[in-house]
């Protein structure tokens, strides 16, 4: 057993010294591997962080047409809703929702985003009013 150790030993090293080597090209396998890791762990960090950006876009859109719609409530509801869907359209958004609660104006606005995986609309809600009801 011993000797068809030394054999084993013998053969790699002449392997070795005659130019040859024993790995084969691991190193390039590992070091592709590795890139294509990153490079989906950068695509998907992409795609979060504009999914993150549109949801601010549309929560600022969304506070924005609730304060419109808020400060035209005395005029109805059909009025308040269309003031908050132009301002809503002027940011880039969709108006989704839009309702009077007594003098609270209640909306939700949709922003489109171009995503990695399929485009997709991020939402956003707001509700405002005065603080004491005149």
């Amino acid at each position: 057993m011993l000797a068809l150790r030394r054999c084993r030993v013998r053969r790699r090293a002449a392997a070795t010294r005659a130019g040859g080597s024993d790995d084969a090209g691991v190193a390039t396998v590992y070091a592709a591997l590795a890139a294509v890791l990153v490079l989906g762990l950068a695509v998907v960090g992409i795609d979060l962080g504009g999914a993150v950006l549109a949801r601010h876009r549309a929560e600022a859109a969304a506070d924005l047409a609730a304060l419109a719609a808020a400060t035209d409530a005395a005029l109805g509801q059909d009025a308040a809703c269309a003031r908050a869907r132009t301002i809503a359209a002027g940011m880039g958004s969709t108006l989704r929702h839009c309702a009077l609660d007594g003098w609270d104006a209640l909306v939700e606005v949709g922003t489109p985003r171009a995503a990695v995986f399929g485009d997709s609309e991020a939402l956003g809600r707001a509700r405002a009013g005065p603080v004491e009801p005149p």
